[in-house]
């Protein structure tokens, strides 16, 4: 970078003039509205972006199954280690063919970075991130949550 060499008068003058669009700046910001959240006052009325990252959740249909086929992608794409997907061999009667059932699918809210890599890597949509942001707990045991019992068992102790 080139350093300009200024009179006297003019480094004055040069610096009263970045002075000037510093303050300029700073004025334009004091007279634009403000975006501060009043929470939780305005819980009612709180907006959270659908973007927002709140916690892992496996989304149900209306007889409360997921779609969750335990192939072990998310699993294998976490890179804390925070989901552990635990699935048995099953033989499908109508064909006769073996599958994997899901049995327990747990995931650490505590580890979690939030970056999103198993919902991507996940090929059914059987994950998602809701926009739940409230996890403040009083032990670190019970951010251990079991998703694919969640919705259907809601007094599971291991979720309380």
């Amino acid at each position: 970078m080139k350093e300009e060499k200024h009179s006297y008068i003019g480094g004055l003058l040069h610096g009263i003039g970045t002075l000037l669009t510093g303050m300029k700046v700073t004025g334009r910001e004091f007279f634009t509205p403000k975006v501060t959240e009043q929470y939780p006052e305005n819980r009612a009325t709180l907006q959270i972006s659908p973007r927002f990252r709140g916690r892992l959740i496996m989304p149900v249909d209306a007889d409360g199954n997921n779609r969750c086929i335990a192939c072990g992608l998310c699993q294998s794409a976490c890179p804390n280690d925070t989901i552990h997907i635990t699935a048995e061999t099953v033989t499908d009667e109508a064909t006769g063919r073996k599958k994997k059932q899901l049995v327990k699918y747990e995931y650490d809210l505590g580890a979690c970075m939030f970056c999103q890599l198993c919902v991507n890597a996940c090929p059914h949509d059987a994950i998602s991130f809701s926009t739940e942001f409230e996890n403040a707990v009083f032990r670190r045991e019970q951010l251990v949550m079991t998703l694919n019992t969640e919705r259907k068992n809601p007094t599971n102790e291991s979720n309380k």
